[in-house]
């Protein structure tokens, strides 16, 4: 038996870009942390986890090894801490005998096309072809007779390779701007997925399950802007529970969860409400990329790392307290993602306008993007915005005022060095 002056751990896999949320999260419970990794080195497309909070970091090794390793703690979960440590964690927590997702829909889970697939019979979803062939591709869509069509990586984040198409010179180039690239979790694009263009607007569904019972933390309306192919992020707003389409979208969610065997843990979600009803773009089964937990907190009341913290060290807790329900909206909140059609290297941060920005009544959090030395290009995902500003105020009007300032200042906050610099230094 463990010790009682022993805390508890919390095994963490890949906890990377808000992953690092958890550890602080478990720790204002009384639980400790250890890191495992999926691959043999760090990621280095990510924002690594600060491995300092950890009591121990599990060399990577094969499940049965790891699972050797982790046994010795005795934890109380085995969890992902971003996207591509969800399979791991599933077979890691399914071997340990501790509260898990399971392996027989873990591909389901990560794979936007066995995702798809899983659902098909059961809930509303698009029509979908995958293909290591950009021309069968292109043969698909056209067979469809129907444009546009959206070509996009197997598994990636953040709208990364993903194009809307409306053409077969469209399809085209976006497959062969994905097949035999690797994506954000240096994943190989060895296949590419062409979906049916689902109309209507876009909404993230975030939510925490344990033993499948739910509580959902937030649902946000997404307003993105096309540029070319690309739909690009613009901004993120909170939407009241009770207002439509909010109701509809979570008893659509609970069935996708269902259908997906998600039991345990946090999930982000991406759905169109479309004039049939609601449909699933695609599901990660980890912590959404928006987490910012002072600031969910001030939003609506809760934040999706500390409940999925709770729901593990302490479920009977969460089980009342959470379960079942939904969060409030407390204020007016709005995620703001900058575009840009700047191109060349950041000579310096012009910390004057970056203040401005800071200063501006609803912004509660403001994080520039690029460093000096890095490239700024043309936006075409969430990887290639400039500046995130959490706004959140009493006033929607703030809101509004704020983000039109934001938009007339975003572009001067990063000095660029002059052509013939930028030229040599290439």
């Amino acid at each position: 038996m463990r010790s009682a002056e022993v805390r508890p751990i919390a095994v963490l896999v890949d906890a990377y870009t808000t992953g690092n949320h958890l550890p602080p999260a478990f720790d204002k419970l009384g639980v400790d942390v250890i890191h495992v990794q999926s691959t043999p080195e760090l990621m280095t497309s990510m924002m690594p986890p600060d491995l300092t909070l950890y009591r121990a970091v599990v060399p990577y090794g094969t499940p049965e090894q790891t699972a050797a390793r982790l046994a010795e703690y005795q934890p109380i979960c085995v969890i992902p801490g971003q996207e591509p440590g969800v399979r791991l964690a599933d077979e890691l927590s399914e071997r340990l005998g501790l509260p898990t997702n399971g392996t027989e829909l873990s591909a389901a889970r990560r794979d936007k096309y066995e995702m798809i697939e899983a659902l098909r019979a059961k809930v509303r979803c698009a029509d979908q072809f995958k293909s290591d062939n950009a021309q069968a591709l292109v043969e698909w869509a056209e067979s469809r007779g129907r444009y546009p069509v959206v070509v996009k990586p197997l598994s990636s984040a953040a709208s990364e390779g993903v194009a809307v198409c409306r053409s077969p010179e469209e399809v085209r180039k976006a497959a062969e701007a994905v097949l035999g690239t690797r994506n954000i979790f240096l994943e190989a694009n060895d296949e590419v997925l062409i979906q049916s263009f689902l109309p209507g607007e876009e909404y993230m569904v975030d939510t925490v399950s344990y033993a499948g019972r739910r509580y959902v933390t937030g649902v946000w309306e997404y307003r993105k802007r096309l540029r070319g192919t690309h739909r690009v992020y613009d901004q993120e707003t909170l939407v009241s529970p009770e207002l439509s389409p909010v109701p509809e979208l979570v008893a659509y969610m609970h069935e996708v969860l269902d259908a997906l065997g998600v039991r345990y843990g946090p999930v982000h979600a991406e759905v169109i409400m479309t004039p049939e009803g609601p449909a699933l773009v695609e599901i990660g089964a980890r912590l959404s990329g928006s987490v910012l937990p002072a600031y969910n907190d001030l939003c609506h009341g809760a934040n999706q790392a500390d409940v999925t913290a709770l729901a593990y060290a302490r479920p009977e807790e969460f089980l009342g307290r959470y379960a079942g329900r939904t969060y409030e909206k407390l204020r007016e909140a709005a995620v703001i993602d900058t575009a840009t059609e700047l191109e060349g290297v950041v000579e310096s941060i012009d910390q004057e306008v970056f203040e401005e920005i800071e200063a501006l009544e609803s912004v509660h959090f403001l994080r520039a993007k690029l460093r000096p030395g890095g490239l700024i290009r043309p936006t075409v995902d969430l990887y290639t915005s400039t500046l995130v500003a959490y706004t959140v105020h009493g006033s929607l009007e703030r809101l509004r005022q704020d983000y039109e300032r934001i938009q007339q200042l975003k572009d001067r906050v990063y000095r660029l060095r002059d052509d013939t610099e930028t030229d040599r230094d290439r």
